[in-house]
């Protein structure tokens, strides 16, 4: 395992070690509270889950993933003008 990844994985059990369960009179858990970070983490899992679906949003990321010429930000403003 690499550091990064160790890094990651104990950051994320730090996450998951702060999430709060909220619970009904019952004692029923109806919420849960997590983290931003954790919370964007998932969201963005969940977005590409989503745009894997499609073959051809699979294949534009994978393109997109392995284009290595592009335009610098300075360069995209000079060109639109703004």
């Amino acid at each position: 395992m690499t550091g990064l990844a160790r890094s990651s994985e104990s950051t994320l059990k730090l996450m998951t070690s702060e999430v709060q369960y909220v619970s009904d009179e019952s004692g029923d858990t109806t919420a849960v509270i997590v983290p931003i970070a954790l919370w964007r983490e998932i969201e963005s899992e969940r977005e590409t889950a989503y745009l894997l679906k499609s073959e051809t949003m699979k294949r534009r990321l994978l393109e997109a993933k392995e284009r290595q010429e592009g335009l610098s930000i300075e360069a995209v403003v000079e060109k639109l003008g703004i």
